[in-house]
């Protein structure tokens, strides 16, 4: 239990701060938050360095207090998960314990990762979270670079009043997209004056030609939406569409 008091703790007093951050909706239903940061490494590099949680988690916001502890597995069914040490003082045939905080439910590496689940103090309440996170190419004139952005839309039944946590949910993960940014290096120029945002780098090898454009976040988020989007009707084609493919 002191465990769970302190992670609640340190969810409602966290103040750092990304590039961007800012509870886009809530209401008594639920609500969204979305940070972007801008880091000087390309997606490959951004996806691997998020997929490495205890180097930039912060200790604070986990139920062991050691971000150590944490490992994620980026391929769907993979989970943000956490060990829990037994104490020092229990006996020696006590096993870890272990904490489940959000499970991937889709994976394009270098481009988008999904993930559900309730963090922190959400953990204990009725709602569904689902976070997804982007990784975009920005093009400019020293290099490549990287726009990641996590949206995480909650919905529910909860305890909190959605006005207050969804401001305590936006503090801790800017918080933690602050540290990963500080981890993977900031990129400070302007995209805007000094380059242009493309689509995101292809997972494969073949080189696509990319399209410009200037940065928008709602066309950022509908890339992202479009992308799961070709994946799902490639698994799923719509009627009529086999017989014409010849499948």
């Amino acid at each position: 239990m002191r465990r769970v008091n302190i992670l609640l703790a340190s969810f409602f007093t966290c103040f750092a701060a990304p590039a961007s951050a800012e509870v886009t909706q809530f209401s008594d239903a639920g609500f969204i938050v979305r940070i972007t940061s801008d880091v000087s490494v390309s997606p490959a590099e951004a996806w691997k360095l998020f997929a490495m949680p205890s180097r930039w988690w912060s200790g604070q916001h986990t139920f062991s207090g050691e971000a150590a502890n944490l490992t994620l597995e980026p391929v769907a069914g993979g989970c943000l998960c956490e060990t829990l040490p037994p104490p020092k003082d229990a006996p020696a045939t006590q096993k870890a314990g272990s904490v489940l905080h959000m499970r991937v439910i889709y994976a394009e590496p270098y481009r988008a990762l999904r993930l559900t689940g309730g963090l922190g103090p959400l953990q204990s309440e009725a709602v569904n979270g689902t976070m997804t996170v982007t990784f975009k190419v920005i093009d400019v004139s020293n290099g490549k670079a990287t726009r990641i952005l996590w949206e995480y839309v909650v919905g529910g039944y909860m305890r909190y009043k959605s006005e207050t946590i969804s401001g305590a949910v936006d503090r801790m993960l800017s918080a933690q997209l602050a540290s990963l940014t500080k981890l993977a290096g900031p990129f400070s120029a302007n995209p805007v004056s000094s380059g242009q945002v493309l689509a995101a780098e292809p997972v494969s090898d073949t080189a696509e030609q990319e399209e410009r454009f200037v940065p928008d976040s709602a066309r950022d988020d509908a890339a992202a939406a479009e992308s799961v989007k070709s994946a799902l009707d490639r698994i799923f084609p719509k009627k009529g569409e086999s017989a014409r493919d010849g499948r």
